[in-house]
């Protein structure tokens, strides 16, 4: 194998497949990067064993890589990445010299490394499907960004630490829940799905994959299959497995009717619960109370070691009702973050009954919040 490339290029490369590197993993070849190189293109490929990341680069007329030599050698990640990241030409050279021994050189630098023979690598099936489901770039990442933050992090119960897709139809809904608090989002798909899925991905592992993709206006295809699910965007490659087990049936947890509809200015509520948290005893639930008064909302928290605080503002009191209800600032504040809207409506049932929160202009969004009894 044998190749001149364009620094910024490769980097680019390794920098998204790199985030599939584990120091932890047991399998020593899994720390390195899989360099493929054909006679029109150079594929990256790093792998944990839960996900999975390829990338292509192909040979174009931006003279952005010279191919001399076809081959494959697996390159340890981290070093690899600190090179590269660290030379300062332009171009670089990568040659592999008597089976396993890589030379990384530019006119001023010469480093040899050891490298893995490919076979050593695990035999990874980036399997497609025949009718991919088609998922514009903004949306998907609107999903995770107004989703993800309310999966739980408890591992004792593995299916609530994703996301659940189910896809009826052009019906993709997707929905997150640690138990205490739970995001929807409902999206029309463009085309008709052949066939219903309902299937739980891990949300650190979307997560990543919204992060590599950047942003853009490219179109996504998912490839679902039983125990996996490919991403395919762009000239990436991102396969995760999938998390075992029935999520549970999330619709019957909102309620559908409300005595108390409060609208509010969010970033002006966001801010008035965010001041009203510092003074909180409890820095992980952080408990504030809401009160109202007709179209007057005080927000109030109070500890013992610290202090008390309250603060006021005025809001539209659809229903002319009252209620006092505790809940958590920091998952208040999560559910607000999701909204892009500046106003949302805050929906009340009862005091021990949870709290709805809408865009009243896009019914695609309900965040929901459960109150804490400070009784």
């Amino acid at each position: 194998m044998k190749l001149k490339i364009k620094k910024l290029t490769l980097l680019e490369g390794l920098n998204k497949v790199s985030k599939a590197l584990s120091t932890k993993n047991l399998i020593p070849v899994l720390s390195g990067i899989k360099f493929e190189l054909h006679k029109d293109k150079l594929i990256l490929t790093a792998s944990d064993n839960d996900i999975t990341i390829q990338t292509f680069i192909k040979l174009d007329d931006k003279n952005n890589m010279t191919i001399e030599k076809q081959g494959s050698i697996i390159i340890q990640g981290k070093y690899i990445l600190d090179i590269v990241r660290k030379l300062p030409d332009e171009y670089i050279n990568i040659e592999v010299v008597d089976e396993l021994k890589i030379l990384i050189y530019t006119d001023n630098s010469e480093f040899t490394l050891n490298g893995i023979n490919e076979k050593e690598y695990p035999n990874i099936n980036l399997e497609k499907s025949k009718n991919p489901i088609k998922l514009d770039q903004k949306i998907f990442k609107d999903i995770v960004t107004q989703t993800a933050f309310a999966s739980s992090t408890d591992e004792a119960k593995p299916v609530l630490t994703g996301i659940n897709f189910n896809i009826s139809g052009n019906i993709l809904e997707c929905n997150s829940t640690d138990s205490y608090r739970l995001a929807r989002k409902i999206v029309n798909l463009k085309e008709l799905v052949g066939e219903n899925y309902n299937i739980v991905i891990p949300s650190k592992n979307i997560i990543e994959f919204s992060r590599i993709m950047g942003d853009g206006d490219t179109m996504i295809n998912m490839h679902i299959f039983n125990n996996k699910i490919l991403f395919e965007y762009d000239n990436i490659l991102f396969q995760s497995r999938l998390i075992n087990g029935t999520y549970p049936n999330t619709s019957n947890l909102i309620p559908t009717d409300s005595y108390l509809t409060l609208v509010v200015d969010l970033d002006e509520f966001y801010s008035v619960i965010d001041r009203a948290s510092i003074l909180t005893s409890d820095r992980e639930k952080n408990i504030v109370t809401l009160q109202t008064d007709n179209n007057k909302l005080t927000i109030k928290s109070y500890s013992a070691e610290v202090g008390r605080v309250e603060e006021k503002l005025i809001v539209e009191n659809k229903n002319n009702e009252n209620i006092k209800i505790s809940f958590s600032a920091r998952y208040m504040m999560e559910a607000l973050k999701s909204f892009n809207s500046d106003k949302v409506e805050i929906k009340f049932v009862g005091e021990i009954k949870p709290i709805v929160l809408k865009d009243s202009n896009d019914d695609s969004l309900t965040q929901l919040v459960l109150p804490i009894r400070t009784y």
